[in-house]
């Protein structure tokens, strides 16, 4: 994959992932270079363009289901002809059919179960993760969980994710546990863990592997985009797939 970022984890053979990076696209500057995002002011042909590259390079037989996202909890059944764009997460059993959400600090996380005949695509902001994403998206498994493997994409590091008391609050409100996620860093304000939030909760739900995580957007400007670093800035793409 070059640039791109393929994850080290014990999927199946059936199930194929990446996470593209800013890296090998047509985009200029804020957006540089392979913003696949239609939603940033970014020029509408080369998104265009950065979508048929990404297509071509992956060998993906069909368009990715591309999102519109909402921060919500929505997960779209992208095998039902009725599937609506407006969600934060997609799910498949059909071969061919991909899952991507984009993201540029938020946490993308890939689903799969251990028999690769069914996979999803998740975007979790903050707000999704204390309104339940996850959660709603392991749902759409039949599998118990230990039958299930996670896959933690590039998202703001712990180091750099600064919140205030609000949000704090909306977490250990729903999940006392959730204190252990937030380390005070000032008056009212606090580094939060995205990934310790994330992995907390594919805990609670007996998820039989969880990997990633150990990347930080804001601070890694040479690979990924970051809202938080840039302001106007692309997305990368999360993607997954069950090979035809």
């Amino acid at each position: 994959m070059g640039d791109w970022i393929v994850p080290d984890w014990p999927a199946p053979d059936s199930v194929r992932a990446a996470i593209t990076t800013r890296k090998g696209g047509h985009s200029e500057s804020p957006f540089h270079s392979l913003n696949l995002a239609d939603h940033v002011e970014d020029d509408p042909a080369t998104v265009a363009r950065n979508r048929t590259l990404l297509t071509q390079r992956l060998g993906l037989s069909s368009e990715p289901n591309w999102l519109q996202q909402v921060h919500g909890c929505h997960v779209a059944d992208v095998d039902s002809a009725t599937c609506s764009s407006n969600a934060d997460a997609s799910t498949t059993a059909l071969p061919g059919r991909v899952c991507v959400v984009m993201t540029a600090d938020c946490l993308p996380l890939l689903l799969c179960n251990r028999s690769g005949t069914r996979v999803a695509a998740v975007h979790a902001g903050w707000r999704g993760l204390v309104d339940g994403v996850i959660e709603v998206a392991l749902e759409r498994f039949s599998e118990p969980g230990d039958e299930l493997l996670a896959w933690m994409g590039p998202a703001i590091g712990p180091e750099r994710f600064e919140v205030g008391d609000e949000v704090r609050d909306r977490f250990i409100v729903a999940n006392s546990a959730d204190a252990a996620a937030f380390t005070a860093c000032g008056a009212g304000k606090w580094l939060a863990d995205i990934y310790a939030l994330a992995r907390t909760r594919l805990q609670a739900k007996n998820c039989g592997y969880i990997g990633g995580g150990d990347y930080c957007t804001v601070s890694d400007s040479e690979r990924f985009f970051s809202f938080r670093r840039d302001g106007v800035t692309g997305r990368m793409a999360s993607l997954i797939w069950i090979e035809q």
